[in-house]
């Protein structure tokens, strides 16, 4: 696939989010903070229903491609309109500092 090509599939607007972690009456408290603001192409590749603890989950693995930048680890989520990503590798596509792959399931609060 050529560059520009690929350039073309990033529609979507994603947040680039780290914990931070925060005392509060010495009760740690955790937020995100939004690190970057990035375009890219999210696609859903694979989802599947279970039962756990009595519930029914959901889990979908989701690829979403970003312009090569440095600085992302699996300890970051990504912010997609109201959904939520936790990242779980990051990949340096075909090792050439253009595109980074982000392996990610989304966290889909219990009952949504």
């Amino acid at each position: 696939m050529k560059k520009r090509d690929l350039m073309g599939q990033m529609r979507q607007r994603i947040a680039l989010q780290a914990k931070t972690i925060t005392k509060s009456e010495g009760i740690p408290l955790e937020n995100w903070t939004t690190v970057a603001t990035v375009w890219a192409a999210v696609s859903d590749i694979s989802g599947k229903e279970y039962f756990q603890a009595g519930a029914l989950q959901s889990e979908v693995t989701t690829r979403i491609k970003i312009r090569y930048r440095t600085g992302i680890t699996t300890s970051m989520r990504v912010l997609y309109g109201s959904r939520v990503f936790q990242i779980l590798s990051v990949i340096d596509k075909d090792e050439r500092h253009y595109v980074i792959e982000l392996m990610c399931k989304e966290v889909i609060p219990s009952g949504g």
